[in-house]
């Protein structure tokens, strides 16, 4: 076999990527990193990305990818206005749908969903975001019934905290001080539970939340909900597949650099913590998807090294995954 990890698409910097398998073919959609000239700011401002493409493989451990192209711009998508972070696609009944985050022209994220014939596109956006929708990274996970639940949110840039705190936490009776502002979790006393992200079921016709959003509980292995001191607890970049029979969760720590994972009974969890995929790779940011492929399962991920640790400027990688005899996952070791 090849020798992994390895970068997947080296001549150009691409990031986030959501992997998926239609029609026998591995399908990777990343978001697109590019020098856009902003300076680096703590709410992500610097990451401008502009569009999509999607890259695919007939043997992701030999073969180059084929880059099939911009499948989306922003300058199509009438209600965004910038920053077109992270995206995922499922198909139902022959059609393709991308869903994705992007910032409106008030600043603030939603999820939109655009639609193609085929997994490589081009996709037509909707004129209207999601409604009801908020913060950032989606992935959308189709499960064996054909149900397709959409998980998403981010912390900090991505806006989840604007959501959930202070005022929840407040309601609570824990004063905050000069820490109830749209950073709150980082200064959250150590003992709140963690702000969690968010897992909905879609409507029918894919294009709308079919209820309101669910928060994805991620509990230690005494039962209790992680807590904000804990560098294990949820950031952003929320992923699910399936493995015999139960759901796994797994997701990045933000400014910890871990990948984690949890496991559940069903899509709603909620999820007892695991443990660790994958320590900090060089660049801030840690974002995977894990799929199998012709009897393989596998991990994809990305890190600023073909970029010098230019943190906006990221490269995919891709590295095999395997389970132990009690579903639990082996830690991957980078190289």
């Amino acid at each position: 076999m090849a020798k992994l990890p390895r970068y997947l698409f080296p001549s150009d910097y691409m990031a986030d990527p959501s992997a998926n398998v239609f029609n026998g073919k591995l399908y990777i959609y990343p978001s697109h990193d590019r020098e856009a000239g902003h300076a680096f700011d703590d709410d992500g401002g610097h990451f401008q990305m502009k569009d999509y493409h999607v890259l695919s493989f007939n043997d992701v451990e030999n073969d180059e990818a084929t880059d099939h192209g911009v499948i989306l711009d922003v300058k199509d998508v009438a209600w965004a206005e910038k920053q077109m972070w992270d995206n995922d696609v499922v198909e139902k009944n022959g059609k393709y749908y991308l869903i994705f985050s992007a910032k409106d022209y008030n600043g603030v994220f939603h999820l939109g969903v655009a639609v193609a014939d085929k997994p490589e596109g081009p996709f037509v956006a909707q004129e209207q975001p999601i409604r009801g929708s908020f913060s950032i990274d989606p992935c959308v996970f189709k499960d064996d019934d054909g149900e397709i639940y959409c998980y998403f949110g981010g912390l900090w840039g991505g806006q989840l905290q604007w959501y959930q705190a202070p005022a929840k936490l407040q309601k609570e009776g824990i004063d905050l001080g000069p820490a109830a502002d749209k950073k709150t979790q980082l200064y959250a006393p150590a003992d709140v539970p963690a702000l969690p992200s968010f897992v909905v079921r879609m409507s029918d016709d894919v294009m709308q939340f079919a209820e309101a959003p669910h928060s994805v509980v991620i509990l230690d292995k005494n039962g209790e909900p992680l807590k904000a001191g804990d560098p294990h607890r949820f950031f952003e970049a929320s992923w699910m597949h399936k493995y015999n029979g139960k759901y796994y969760f797994s997701y990045s720590t933000g400014d910890s650099h871990f990948l984690c994972y949890a496991i559940g009974d069903t899509p709603y969890g909620p999820f007892t913590y695991q443990g660790v995929i994958l320590d900090p790779v060089v660049g801030w940011t840690t974002h995977h998807s894990i799929v199998e492929y012709k009897g393989q399962w596998y991990l994809f991920y990305h890190d600023c090294v073909p970029s010098n640790d230019v943190t906006h400027l990221r490269s995919l990688k891709v590295q095999r995954l395997y389970y132990n005899e009690d579903g639990t996952i082996q830690k991957v070791v980078n190289e």
